[in-house]
């Protein structure tokens, strides 16, 4: 019997693209809403209940009103905003990270932020294994295609064709830091800085750390291999071995499910720069949305992913 999911902002840049991951697949049956329902309270509340799962697709508010519409222990729910993503009783969506059990078994799991995904992928690890300090001042470079701004920036993007960069969060305290430190295991807070790019989709996120003043730090030859150890045999997650002269995002970049990441270190090795590519609409949002819903479903995890 196939799985009925309902999207709840089905409308919106990171729903139309779960639904397409989700496109044609016999396993799952989407409860849909017309345009003159998808508003209606009534109507999202009854196809809140009726699914099986819910993917929520919805400001922070918005995402925390929905849950409180299920009003039964059945249904299960993937929030991708950031309502959710420190609370004690909801999963933490990063199946490599948490451990793929912890999503199968859950009723509540909240989608990791696309820029912390590249920013716990790569730091979590190491200061899990003892080879990067817990207690470090790390800074977090980033930059992203439009498309993570949703409807609005992406609209300004597109009208103001002059737009090379755009940093945004300077007075720091952005939404993603909480998340960024409880997830990585740190004791303070990163400096987070994000910045926008003109491209619609794609993302790159890096951590400089200066090895050679960081007690008990590893070699970059010794965080890439731990990086290669945690992440084996994951079909989402890479590890690349290569030491390139450059890293490029493209305009034309095609939707992809992966995260790349690589440690690209100083040539004494007191140095190195920690760097995760990924596609901020899919690792970032609808394809770890559907990998977690794939894993609930108790499916292949990989299934309707663009790897």
């Amino acid at each position: 019997m196939a799985h009925s999911v309902f999207i709840d902002g089905a409308a919106g840049t990171t729903g139309l693209e779960i639904a397409e991951r989700l496109a044609g697949r016999p396993e799952f049956d989407l409860i849909a809403l017309d345009d003159t329902r998808r508003k209606d309270d009534a109507a999202r509340a009854e196809a809140l209940n009726d699914a099986d799962f819910v993917i929520l697709c919805l400001p922070d508010d918005a995402a925390k009103a929905a849950v409180g519409m299920i009003a039964n222990d059945r249904t299960r729910v993937i929030d991708a905003s950031s309502a959710h993503r420190i609370a004690p009783d909801w999963a933490y969506g990063f199946p490599e990270i948490v451990g793929r059990e912890t999503i199968a078994s859950a009723s509540r799991v909240s989608n990791p932020g696309c820029y912390p995904t590249g920013f716990i992928g790569l730091v979590g690890p190491l200061v899990r294994a003892g080879l990067l300090p817990a207690q470090w001042p790390y800074v977090c470079h980033a930059v992203s295609g439009y498309s993570g701004g949703g409807k609005a920036l992406i609209a300004r993007f597109e009208a103001d064709t002059d737009i090379a960069f755009r940093a945004y969060g300077l007075a720091l305290g952005h939404k993603h830091v909480p998340e960024m430190l409880a997830h990585a295991g740190l004791t303070h807070e990163p400096i987070f800085a994000p910045a926008v790019v003109p491209a619609h989709r794609g993302m790159l996120v890096e951590v400089p750390v200066h090895l050679s003043m960081m007690p008990s730090a590893g070699s970059p030859d010794d965080l890439r291999a731990a990086l290669v150890s945690f992440y084996a045999g994951s079909p989402v997650v890479k590890v690349a071995d290569d030491q390139p002269d450059e890293l490029l995002l493209r305009g034309s970049m095609a939707p992809v499910d992966t995260l790349t990441l690589r440690v690209l270190g100083a040539g004494d090795g007191t140095q190195a720069r920690l760097v995760a590519m990924l596609d901020n609409l899919g690792k970032g949002a609808s394809g770890a949305a559907v990998q977690n819903l794939n894993i609930m479903a108790g499916l292949d995890e990989t299934a309707g992913l663009r790897l």
